[in-house]
């Protein structure tokens, strides 16, 4: 529990300066420009990485199509939510984010063949009640910004189902390895065609290394802590991301501390943990399970 609780916090340190810095870079540069650098610098810290403990021959492919449409997804997500970052107060965003697992639950049919219980079903309705008090959306005026938060925790969810298939192949160094680097050549192509590469000033330069940093240590800890403790454990850990980000909104950028999003992300969390409990008795001891989180 205390070395699971060690790695939980770095994760959520992580997490809340990747926010901040993905919102400070935003004033020059759009999403696709950012996750150009956040994952060129994280393609070269995993291959130094790979290269150095002389494992470069464990990054070796297999089911490259399902690389392709993993990383496709995730880099879809992660430039969402980088644009909700910087049109939403931090708290709503993540409070949103939170709703991952619970769209694995209704999308794991699909995407696994697990069968869809009640006690999913049930968990996903308290979870989207949550939602609706966070987001209080109009629903003849949508900000974009929710709908952007909202479609990231999709497509986190199915880049979770499908990291889930490539472990029953691959090493967790293999699948880090080529999301950096697909995620890096898709940015690249956009980024190119839309006029070039960007040189940001030199006040940018260390928001974007935290970006690049913090990126690989976020999911680096979250996985680690998964290794140390169950699901159940460390998944309730992962929510004080929500008061922390939310502290961090209010005194950086005075972002008012809604007592509703508090409420809201308190019913997804308890959505969660139904889904937990089912799960954790499914799973072996945590010694000898692996997990991988992007």
């Amino acid at each position: 529990m205390a070395v699971a609780a060690l790695w939980m916090a770095g994760a959520i340190a992580s997490f809340s300066l990747l926010a901040v810095a993905g919102r400070e870079v935003s004033t020059e540069l759009d999403t696709f420009e950012i996750m150009f650098f956040r994952s060129g610098m994280g393609a070269v810290i995993v291959t130094a990485t790979l290269a150095i403990r002389g494992r470069l021959r464990e990054a070796r492919p297999r089911r490259f199509p399902l690389h392709v449409a993993r990383n496709l997804i995730h880099f879809a997500g992660q430039n969402l939510w980088f644009y909700a970052l910087t049109v939403l107060p931090l708290a709503q965003v993540f409070a949103l984010e939170f709703t991952s697992p619970l769209w694995v639950i209704l999308l794991s049919p699909v995407f696994l063949g697990e069968r869809l219980t009640a006690r999913g079903l049930l968990a996903g309705l308290i979870g989207f009640g949550g939602v609706l008090l966070v987001a209080r959306p109009e629903f003849g005026n949508l900000h974009p910004g929710l709908i952007a938060a909202a479609a990231c925790a999709v497509c986190f969810a199915v880049t979770s189902m499908l990291t889930k298939r490539l472990t029953r192949s691959q090493p967790v160094v293999a699948i880090l390895f080529w999301l950096n680097l697909m995620q890096f050549a898709f940015a690249a192509v956009i980024v190119g065609w839309n006029g070039g590469i960007p040189m940001p000033s030199l006040a940018l330069a260390p928001w974007l290394l935290v970006i690049g940093v913090t990126g690989l240590a976020a999911h680096w800890c979250l996985t680690s802590a998964l290794d140390s403790a169950p699901a159940s454990v460390v998944m309730p850990l992962d929510f004080a991301r929500l008061p922390v980000i939310a502290v961090v909104g209010w005194a950086a950028y005075r972002e008012p501390l809604d007592p509703l999003v508090f409420v809201g992300a308190a019913l997804i969390l308890a959505g969660n943990l139904l889904t937990l409990r089912r799960n954790d008795r499914r799973t072996e001891p945590p010694r000898t399970r692996r997990a991988v989180a992007d």
